[in-house]
């Protein structure tokens, strides 16, 4: 969480935070295009724009491409000095956390409920491994939270000892677009995760993803102010760490 840019740091130890076990499923393609980025800038404008600041700009980029929000990134962040594997689990939000346990944790980096729920709307994009949600279909009884069709969807797409690659998209509508379905999804009972479908269940949250789920305006504005939120998060400016001349290592 927040935007240090660490994770983009290879370890020869496999120590760093890429080499974390919750991030050995993030495409390599993503890492290369924002060395590449890095270098582009560097050739032009050696010393001054981080990576970290380039990985927020690629972020909002991403987002728009997709059909999402667009907004101003602040600038500024300086690149951490510390990169390590351990770090990263304590960081990440579980698939089996209940509302509590998800506020608990975003609320150490001054994020609200609301905040939250937002930024849970990124699952509209992107896909879960099987061992994510697996014990919601091959429990006895299945989930009662899933929504039966979607239940069976979920036990073809993902049988029991599945290669451990085997992923399915988090949003099955619109996984390529950046929308409000995912709230529509929890409201029909087809959140992929535990994690996503008690932001539904949980009548301290319910109304909040009701309310995204009918307005996708409101979602949008709402993400914006918290996705800038995150991305204050651990921000180092001044004389804190270092501006990267490769992204790939420490100066």
């Amino acid at each position: 969480m927040g935007c240090d840019a660490s994770v983009i740091i290879s370890s020869p130890n496999g120590d760093a935070e890429k080499d974390a076990k919750e991030n050995l499923s993030l495409p390599g393609d993503g890492f290369d295009t924002v060395i590449k980025a890095k270098e582009a800038v560097e050739a032009v404008c050696p010393g001054v724009v981080s990576c970290a600041d380039i990985l927020a700009l690629a972020t909002r980029d991403v987002i728009v491409l997709l059909g999402g929000p667009s907004f101003n990134v602040e600038l500024g962040r300086r690149d951490g000095l510390i990169s390590k594997a351990s770090n990263v689990e304590q960081n990440l939000p579980k698939h089996t956390f209940n509302l509590k346990q998800l506020n608990k944790m975003f609320s150490k980096h001054n994020l609200s409920q609301t905040d939250m729920i937002a930024l849970s709307g990124a699952h509209t994009v992107g896909f879960s491994h099987c061992d994510q949600f697996s014990d919601r279909i091959y429990s006895s009884p299945v989930d009662p939270t899933l929504n039966p069709t979607y239940a069976q969807e979920l036990i073809v797409g993902c049988p029991k000892n599945a290669d451990p690659g085997t992923v399915l998209p988090l949003d099955p509508q619109t996984q390529h677009v950046f929308d409000n379905l995912y709230y529509q999804n929890l409201v029909n009972g087809k959140g992929l995760l535990s994690s996503d479908q008690v932001l539904f269940i949980d009548n301290a949250s319910k109304s909040t993803v009701v309310e995204f789920a009918n307005d996708g305006a409101k979602f949008f504005d709402a993400f914006v102010v918290a996705i800038k939120k995150l991305g204050r998060v651990g921000v180092k400016t001044g004389q804190e760490g270092e501006i990267r001349r490769d992204c790939s290592k420490f100066n």
